[in-house]
């Protein structure tokens, strides 16, 4: 068996499936001007950056991989929530 090579500079992201109401949250905010997405520190913590119409905010909050982008998908939900039409 052929050994898996592993880049020492690449960053792991964590395994996350996201459910389908998860998605169209997603496509509804990127439609709409709302990007949300990790930022990675030095190390294996993580915080969350959320991009309105041009304006960066950063979440107070830093996560591990492995929570990251369920975290992500739960602030692409709120804001469906809170500025969507259904």
């Amino acid at each position: 068996m052929a050994k898996k090579y592993q880049n020492k500079n690449q960053i792991f992201y964590g395994e996350y499936t996201r459910s389908n109401e998860e998605f169209e949250a997603y496509r509804w905010c990127i439609r709409n001007g709302i990007i949300i997405f990790p930022e990675s520190k030095i190390g294996y913590s993580w915080a969350i950056e959320i991009k309105i119409n041009g304006k960066i905010s950063k979440s107070p909050e830093e996560y591990k991989a492995v929570e990251i982008w369920k975290k992500v998908y739960e602030y692409y939900i709120y804001y469906y929530n809170k500025y969507g039409t259904k």
